[in-house]
């Protein structure tokens, strides 16, 4: 199978006969706990900034499953983290794209290691642009920082640049990624750091714990509000 071929639902012969569509996900353990730490804070601020919408799976270190031959060398990957926009918000036991209306990822980002940074920058970049053909590809270096990321033009990954903060635009999202205190982070289109459901709680308390200050120096009872 050309890794240029896609699996497009009108090309499919009618003779075809996939597997099963009760497919689990098939990927290693994380290489280390800043991959895993990583990870878990996209997938935890997307979700907690997009707690209203259901029209978006994400996912990280899942299988997608996108041949009916299913061989480990080309036909199914893992990427460490993705976005399918424009599907149903559910669980899933891995992403089988026969089964999802021939949708690929939207946005993919993986974890650069010794081990994988070789085929994620090459083989695996390659299959996003060919064959996903997903739109925004990111990488990121947990240990040396090193960030970057592509959006595709006619068919092929160009560089994009960074803004005055050294974040890139991902189309797909509406968002930014940048490095902020040694980890990718999500930020508005203004700038503003996207906040994980805790440091959100957490602002909530600082703030109620000023006004409560405030309002004792007006000689007020906070609790008479």
């Amino acid at each position: 199978m050309s890794l240029a071929k896609e699996l497009d639902p009108q090309d499919i012969s009618s003779n075809v006969i996939f597997p099963l569509s009760d497919l689990y996900s098939d990927e290693p353990p994380l290489e280390t706990e800043l991959h895993l730490r990583q990870i878990i804070l996209l997938f935890k601020c997307l979700e907690w900034l997009w707690r209203d919408r259901n029209d978006f799976y994400t996912a990280g270190n899942l299988t997608i499953y996108y041949s009916p031959h299913q061989r480990k060398s080309e036909d199914f990957r893992g990427p460490d983290f993705f976005v399918v926009l424009g599907t149903e918000r559910k669980t899933r036991k891995s992403w089988v794209v026969w089964e999802e209306d021939g949708k690929y990822p939207n946005v993919i980002v993986e974890i650069l290691s010794p081990k994988t940074a070789d085929t994620d920058k090459g083989l695996k970049k390659q299959i996003y642009q060919d064959t996903f053909r997903t739109p925004d590809y990111f990488w990121f270096d947990p240990v040396t920082l090193e960030f970057a990321g592509f959006h595709l033009v006619d068919g092929e990954y160009q560089p994009l640049e960074a803004n005055e903060q050294g974040h890139l635009w991902s189309q797909q999202l509406g968002l930014y990624l940048g490095v902020h205190n040694g980890v990718v982070r999500f930020f508005t289109p203004q700038g503003h750091l996207v906040p994980t459901p805790e440091e959100t709680a957490e602002h909530e308390t600082q703030r109620a714990e000023r006004l409560a200050a405030k309002l004792r120096e007006l000689n007020i009872d906070p609790d008479s509000i």
